[in-house]
């Protein structure tokens, strides 16, 4: 779900069918119990229940995995903006999300381009306080940076605080889960290579493929301009 940059709120009226509701729907059609959805996802039933009703809202890795078992893209539920040119610019970049209420929301800024052969995927997240993940499991790798603020990052039940600067890099088959423990957003450069945004197979030339994104006016969790200049 695109956001509008000024304000966070959703833009267009492609979103009118809530997630929750969209992944119900789909689970049905494909008479899936959620014990069923849960297992074969491997989360518990509360979470995807309180993913249909709109209380939790998921990450963009628990999202994939859920829409693997419910055997539909994830496109389909999510429409993250693509990088269509070679270059982006800090103030054209779009902020989206997943839903969620104002300040409890996470918002993601995506960084990384789509082309064929890419295996990395990039963005910036901005994690409101309190927020926390479901542990998962997944394949490929994954790399946390940590540009502002701190996280709680537990993998295999090994708990670590990650402040400003700090940054983990581990398998993504390991059970991982986080949150931000503090009361204030923090924000995060995240790499991985599972495919976060739905893209499918990718499209373009790997010859002339190169994404560059600029920083001015880059949204901060809270939804206000960092006040950065270009020089």
């Amino acid at each position: 779900m695109t956001t509008d940059q000024a304000s966070g709120a959703p833009t267009g009226g492609a979103e009118a069918t809530p997630l929750g509701d969209r992944l119900r729907q789909r689970r049905k059609a494909l008479k899936m119990t959620l014990q069923e959805v849960a297992d074969e996802a491997g989360f518990s039933v509360g979470f995807i229940s309180q993913i249909e009703r709109g209380i939790t809202v998921p990450s963009l890795t628990s999202l994939i995995a859920v829409c693997r078992t419910l055997k539909v893209e994830a496109g389909s539920f999510l429409n993250p903006p693509k990088v269509a040119t070679p270059f982006t610019r800090r103030d054209h970049r779009p902020v989206y999300g997943l839903g969620g209420e104002g300040g409890n929301s996470v918002s993601y800024e995506r960084l990384s381009a789509s082309f064929p052969g890419n295996v990395l995927r990039s963005t910036i997240i901005h994690e409101p306080p309190g927020h926390r993940s479901e542990p998962m499991s997944h394949e490929g790798e994954e790399i946390f940076f940590i540009l502002q603020g701190a996280l709680t990052l537990e993998v295999d039940g090994e708990r670590m605080v990650l402040e400003a600067g700090d940054s983990a890099h581990f398998p993504s088959v390991r059970t991982h889960t986080m949150w931000n423990h503090t009361g204030e957003p923090t924000t995060i450069l995240h790499t991985c290579t599972m495919d976060v945004f739905g893209d499918g197979d990718p499209s373009g030339n790997p010859a002339d493929s190169l994404a560059v994104t600029r920083a001015e006016n880059r949204l901060n969790a809270s939804g206000k301009s960092e006040g950065s200049q270009e020089i």
